[in-house]
């Protein structure tokens, strides 16, 4: 008799994370193809990993203590005002909070469903995916604080720019009744109006906020260390094996062409905005022009998939390619500027 509690091969496959999975194959890989190259590969990462610790660790911590706090509340403040001030304040948020575009969809609905314009969720969204607490951390740590100081002010700039663009062509054809449903506010299947109340910063009084903070920081650390982890694999696996002349030819020099080179091809190839770090430092490594690794990190980081989804679900596919032409050319003029300045 079958026992019908054993999961079939596609139920077990599902189940294993993809991530951690790689993590071990591609070393074993490299081990049967490259024995000389395994321990290096391994030490590299393991190396980069504990110089990089400090950084993780504060940055969990930081994200934590935001989340218990229930420091999202504060989005609700960037949708007051006109229109001008909420796209300044969206862009201020999106680009320097905790909070991505796929965390808040529920809020980015109910402020649709009540108003809120367009304008304003845009500057959220292009900045949001950017920059956060952890990720200034992690890029400081891995490319230098000049180069988190940096993509910081272009994610507030990308915001700022798309959110006055679309204010500007609000009345055209493109931004003209943007949701792809729009979402009931209220009842018992409605899109509730959501981060309302005050932020608890003495979050520890409460046990619930303690059981958020252990969860968040136990959920953090482990999805930094799995993307780093495999990052750093591929980090030395680049070094090892992409021939540095190849990616100078090709990224290299001070042109423009280079740098919308590196929003085109970041746009597609860009799966995590933490493991995006390691490699885009290997690249660098290898002749990899300044304006071409803050086009790449921009244009990837706003088109990578959890953005990317957090839109698309939201709105008519002509808003969302708008999204994403917003998000090169922001990217292009942020890596020109970027060029200059480094």
């Amino acid at each position: 008799m079958t026992d019908a509690s054993l999961p079939s091969p596609r139920d077990a496959w599902r189940r294993i994370d993809k991530v951690w999975l790689s993590i071990f194959v591609i070393p074993l890989i490299i081990a049967v193809l490259d024995p000389p190259q395994f321990w290096p590969t391994i030490e590299f990462a393991a190396k980069a990993l504990l110089g990089t610790a400090p950084f993780i660790a504060f940055a969990v911590l930081a994200v934590a203590y935001m989340k218990a706090t229930g420091a999202e509340t504060l989005l609700a403040r960037a949708f007051e005002g006109n229109k001008a001030r909420m796209i300044i304040m969206a862009a201020l948020l999106g680009g320097l909070s905790p909070f991505c575009s796929c965390e808040v969809i529920p809020f980015i609905a109910a402020m649709l469903a009540l108003g809120a314009p367009l304008s304003a969720v845009m500057a959220f969204w292009l900045a949001s995916p950017l920059m956060d607490p952890a990720m200034f951390l992690i890029t400081s740590g891995n490319l230098g604080w000049e180069f988190a100081i940096g993509k910081t002010v272009a994610a507030v700039f990308l915001g700022l720019f798309g959110g006055f663009v679309t204010l500007a062509a609000s009345g055209t054809s493109v931004f003209a009744d943007p949701l792809r449903e729009k979402p009931q506010v209220g009842g018992c299947c409605g899109a509730k109006k959501p981060f309302e109340g005050k932020p608890v910063w003495s979050f520890w009084a409460e046990s619930p906020r303690r059981e958020v903070f252990r969860d968040t920081t136990m959920e953090n650390a482990m999805f930094l260390l799995k993307w780093l982890a495999l990052a750093y694999v591929i980090e030395a696996m680049m070094l090892a094996y992409i021939p540095a002349d190849l990616i100078a030819t090709v990224l290299g020099g001070d042109g423009l062409g280079t740098i919308i080179l590196g929003a085109v091809v970041g746009a597609p190839a860009y799966l995590n905005g933490y493991a995006a770090v390691p490699l885009v430092d290997a690249l660098l490594q290898q002749g990899m022009s300044n304006g071409a690794a803050m086009s790449f990190m921009i244009a990837g980081g706003v088109s990578s998939i959890p953005a990317a989804i957090a839109v698309w679900a939201l709105v008519k596919p002509r808003v969302f390619a708008a999204y994403l032409s917003l998000a090169i050319t922001g990217a292009v003029i942020a890596g020109a500027v970027w060029q200059v300045v480094a």
